[in-house]
């Protein structure tokens, strides 16, 4: 049983706020280390920031066009040159490591000449608006807070991947207030703070410009208020917070309705009155609530799809239609394999567009583990319903992206879209999973999980660092090149210079030594009859 003194709850906390810390500092270090525009969609992400900062609207799908900074900066980053750590090598394709980069003074800047495709543009279509604007409104904003919104376009593109940073370290402590909700344990919570360390692609894409970012944090915000429903919290506020967070993310990508099950669900298995009078809201009113916060998510961003559908006649019009031609047509018998394999290895280690993969001994395993995880969270006792309503974000998210490829494979005899980014979603409540999982295998006891905080922060630490280095090599270290030349070829193509790079990384360094440490003074803490 967790003690509630003043001394372990200062423990926590600041043992929390370092390990938030560590993932902060470990996508920081992504955001500096991937090439520009190495990231799937990143040019389109950055065009419709700037479009926006620069009055240019939300044009309709299809109609959108890159501007001639956008152009121009593709170009520079030498886009699509094949990276050193392609699967496959091509000695026919130009290669990333014999171009020389465009000097960093002499990049193209934005500016109002260059930030908006003239009218009549043939340029390449930007089918980001496809999407609602939600992200793109707040990127513009980070723009022109920032100052960037007139800089260099690496140097923009560095600001909005900070801003994908800062999204991303908002859903730790939401994750861990989850796991801490679900199970009275702060042991349980910290176990949950490290998760995304896990994953090398969490930290490619959400180090990233990209709107995934605003995804995952508003299912983070669904996930924690969607667990405090599930045990007692039944009042007005929370439930109407919980629409406006669900409704943010429905303005933000169509993946936040998968969320929607998890609200119901919420509601559904919410404990109800017992003998006692007051005891709580009977499951008609629980049901009024839960409908109340599904109204306010329809009107906050709902809307944009039922508008859709309306106008366009589709939920989500295609901005950019797809070429079929030369893609490899999958047989039958081996369609679904291929398609839960694929996702599985884009979900762990996929970088740039998808052509870096992990090992795939790493993604079996990490793929077990979190199969594994949430069915031990819902089979043992201790916190079954709020795992299953957690559960239900990752599942219904890669149900999703699987079906829609099946979907599509239907009609095509092609296996596209099977982008395992879709479903960090649901990263919160796979933390949350993971640590509701790690403490029922603990018989529940407190000091027994605080034991496993410092090695499971410690494996996570070391897989974190182990990411970064395996990206480092395939993106810049060329066949029987050494470290250091990798290092000039990136500090050559990045928007810092050498030295600044090598001090971000000292701190990176610093603060994963930090939350270490914490990790490891955890257990004393947990077990201090004070606290």
């Amino acid at each position: 049983m967790t003690r509630d003194t003043p001394s372990a709850e200062r423990a926590y906390r600041r043992t929390l706020a370092l390990l938030t810390l560590v993932v902060a500092l470990w996508s920081v270090a992504w955001a500096v280390l991937t090439p520009g525009f190495r990231s799937p969609d990143e040019q389109n992400h950055l065009n419709s920031a700037v479009r926006i900062a620069y009055g240019g609207g939300w044009p309709a799908p299809g109609e959108a066009r890159f501007a001639p900074v956008t152009e121009q900066a593709v170009e520079e980053a030498a886009y699509p040159a094949d990276l050193p750590g392609r699967w496959r090598y091509r000695p026919d394709e130009t290669q990333f490591v014999d171009l020389t980069p465009v000097p960093a003074d002499e990049r193209v800047r934005i500016d109002a000449g260059n930030a908006l495709p003239p009218p009549g543009s043939t340029a390449t279509v930007d089918q980001m608006t496809q999407h609602p604007p939600a992200y793109y409104v707040l990127g513009a904003g980070v723009l022109h807070l920032t100052g960037t919104v007139d800089a260099r376009w690496d140097v923009a593109l560095l600001a909005l991947r900070l801003l994908d940073v800062a999204l991303l370290t908002a859903t730790v402590p939401l994750a861990a207030a989850t796991t801490r909700r679900l199970t009275g344990s702060r042991s349980a919570a910290l176990l949950a703070a490290p998760f995304p360390l896990l994953i090398p692609q969490v930290g490619h894409i959400l180090g990233a410009a990209n709107n995934d970012a605003l995804v995952v944090l508003t299912g983070a915000g669904v996930t924690y208020l969607s667990a405090r429903v599930v045990t007692g919290d039944q009042r007005w506020r929370t439930a109407v917070g919980l629409g406006l967070v669900l409704g943010v993310g429905l303005l933000t990508k169509v993946m936040l309705a998968f969320a929607i099950p998890t609200v119901v669900a919420a509601y559904l298995l919410a404990p109800g009155p017992r003998s006692r009078p007051r005891a709580g809201p009977s499951v008609l009113a629980r049901s009024g609530r839960g409908l109340v916060a599904l109204a306010v998510a329809f009107v906050v961003g709902g809307w944009w799809w039922a508008r859709n559908w309306i106008v366009d006649g589709a939920v989500q019009p295609v901005g950019l239609p797809r070429d079929y031609d030369g893609m490899t047509r999958v047989p039958a018998d081996q369609v679904l394999e291929e398609a839960v394999g694929r996702t599985a290895q884009a979900f762990f280690g996929n970088l740039s567009w998808l052509e870096i993969h992990l090992p795939g001994t790493f993604v079996a395993v990490g793929s077990t583990v979190l199969v594994v995880a949430p069915l031990v969270a819902v089979a043992l006792p201790g916190a079954r319903r709020g795992a299953v309503t957690v559960a239900l974000l990752p599942l219904a998210l890669a149900v999703g992206v699987v079906g829609n490829a099946l979907q599509g494979w239907s009609e095509t005899g092609v296996l596209v879209a099977l982008q395992g980014r879709y479903v960090f979603g649901g990263l919160a409540a796979l933390a949350t999973l993971l640590a509701v999982a790690l403490w029922q295998l603990c018989l529940r006891r407190e000091r027994w999980t605080a034991v496993v905080v410092p090695g499971f922060t410690t494996l996570a630490a070391v897989a974190g660092a182990a990411g970064l280095v395996w990206a480092f090599g395939a993106m810049y270290r060329g066949p029987g090149e050494s470290a250091a030349q990798a290092w000039e070829r990136w500090a050559a193509w990045s928007p810092l210079s050498g030295t600044v790079i090598a001090v971000a990384l000292v701190v990176v360094v610093l603060g994963f030594v930090a939350g270490l440490v914490a990790a490891w003074r955890w257990y004393p803490a947990a077990r201090d009859p004070r606290g």
